[in-house]
This record gives C-alpha cells, sequence and structure tokens, in this order.
C-alpha cells in the first residue's frame, strides 16, 4: 500500500541540514589550503581532517535530513551497521577524490575526483536510505535517481575545485556557502524519487529508531568541528605557507 509521505515534517530539518553541510564544508575547504600549502608529504593529517570534515558534514546533512521525513502512520527504523557505513563511504571518498583532484591539479584529475567522490555521495546517500527499517519496501523512480547522482557529481567536481582554488575566509565561507546548497539539494533530489510501498501497518522488528543516533551524531560531529576549528585557528594559512617555504 502506498502511503503518504514527507520529505520534512518542519522547516527545521532542512535549515539545520544545510547548516551541517556549510560548515563541513567551510572546514573541509581550510583543510584542503593547508594542505595544498604544505604539499601531500607533509599534509596528510591535513588530507585526513579535511576528508573527515566534509564526509561527516555530507554524512550529517543527510541524517537530519532524514530525521524530518516521514510516512503517515508509519515508524521508521534504521540498521546501525548500514547507517554507520555510509558515514565511512562518506569519509572515505571525499578523502579519495580530494587526493585525486589535487595530485594532478590538471582538469582531467579535478574531474576524475569529481566523478568518484561524486557517486560516492550518491552511495552514502543509498546506503543510508537501505539502512531505513519498516515492513515494506522503497520505490525509486530511476530517471530521478540518475539527476540525484549528475548533482552529487556536479556538486563533487566544483567542491573539489574549490579545494584547489579557494583561498582566504570570504571566498572559503562563500564556497562553502555554495557547496552547502548543492549537497543538500543532492540529498532532497534523491528523496523525490523515492515511493514508499507499505505492508500492513509498516512496523519493522529490526533497527532502531532514528532518535537513538541523535545524541551519537550531535556528540560526534560537534568533537569533529571543535577538534578540526582548533587545528584551523592554531595554523593560520599565511603562516602554514611560510613554514613550508622555509622547510
Amino acid at each position: 500500500m502506498t502511503h503518504q509521505h514527507h520529505l520534512w515534517s518542519s522547516a527545521v530539518y532542512p535549515a539545520f541540514a544545510y547548516a551541517i553541510a556549510f560548515v563541513g564544508a567551510a572546514l573541509g575547504l581550510a583543510c584542503a589550503s593547508r594542505l595544498h600549502a604544505v604539499g601531500l608529504r607533509k599534509g596528510k593529517t591535513w588530507l585526513a581532517a579535511g576528508a573527515l570534515s566534509l564526509g561527516s558534514g555530507i554524512w550529517g546533512m543527510h541524517f537530519v535530513g532524514m530525521l524530518g521525513y516521514t510516512i503517515d502512520g508509519v515508524t521508521l527504523n534504521y540498521d546501525v551497521g548500514l547507517t554507520v557505513l555510509s558515514w565511512v563511504v562518506a569519509v572515505l571518498v571525499v578523502g579519495v577524490g580530494m587526493l585525486v583532484a589535487g595530485r594532478g591539479r590538471s582538469w582531467p584529475s579535478l574531474l576524475a575526483g569529481g566523478v568518484l567522490a561524486g557517486l560516492g555521495v550518491g552511495a552514502m546517500h543509498y546506503i543510508g536510505m537501505g539502512a531505513v527499517r519498516m515492513s515494506g519496501a522503497m520505490e525509486y523512480n530511476a530517471s530521478v535517481v540518475v539527476l540525484s547522482l549528475v548533482i552529487a557529481v556536479v556538486a563533487a567536481t566544483a567542491a573539489l575545485w574549490a579545494t584547489l582554488r579557494v583561498k582566504g575566509v570570504l571566498p572559503i565561507v562563500g564556497a562553502a556557502l555554495v557547496m552547502g546548497l548543492a549537497v543538500t539539494g543532492m540529498h532532497y533530489t534523491g528523496m523525490l524519487a523515492v515511493t514508499p510501498e507499505v505492508i500492513g501497518n509498516g512496523a519493522s522488528d529490526s533497527g532502531v529508531p532514528a532518535l537513538s543516533f541523535v545524541v551519537p551524531l550531535v556528540t560526534g560531529l560537534s568533537l569533529v568541528v571543535l577538534v578540526v576549528t582548533f587545528a584551523v585557528l592554531m595554523n593560520p594559512l599565511e603562516e602554514t605557507i611560510r613554514r613550508a617555504a622555509d622547510a
């Protein structure tokens, strides 16, 4: 049976999801600018921090968006293992994309990194959707799924281009505002592809309620933001460039 479903039960969810994507993008760009200042050999920590920030921001945006997703009369549970896997995929593919795009610093490298990272972000989204547990199934409109993947690839390519080109606080903020909009747009486009087919009352015996993730989610994202922000503030870009030149 097809039930009425809603992409968000309150405007708070998409706004909060966008804010998480923006913060993750801003920190990811700040780390990437320092990575390119010192080079990969000395900048592996910045690569890891950038991937963790941007990947966690994308994943956090997805999960907060899912908190606002409702199906009338149905309680949605989530498989813990698949939900965690979707976060791991997000962080890894963003890191590999940054690595591929930064190594050659050429358009082919940028496009290869963008396609890889974009498809990875799409994989994160659909693994996360695969974690939904209810009595029934999620049906997908293939055309809208493809559109969401195209948006993800374009967004990831633009994000990686920004990691190679954008320096300075205001340009990073501007680029992060656009990136946050792009990755949030990919999520909600992907959600437009979904039609839930519910069996019975839709109740599931497996998985845990979404609210069970809220405390770990907030704690984990806050820890990432605090640690990476501290590292960025303690290593101003100009000083990082100067130290790299003197080394």
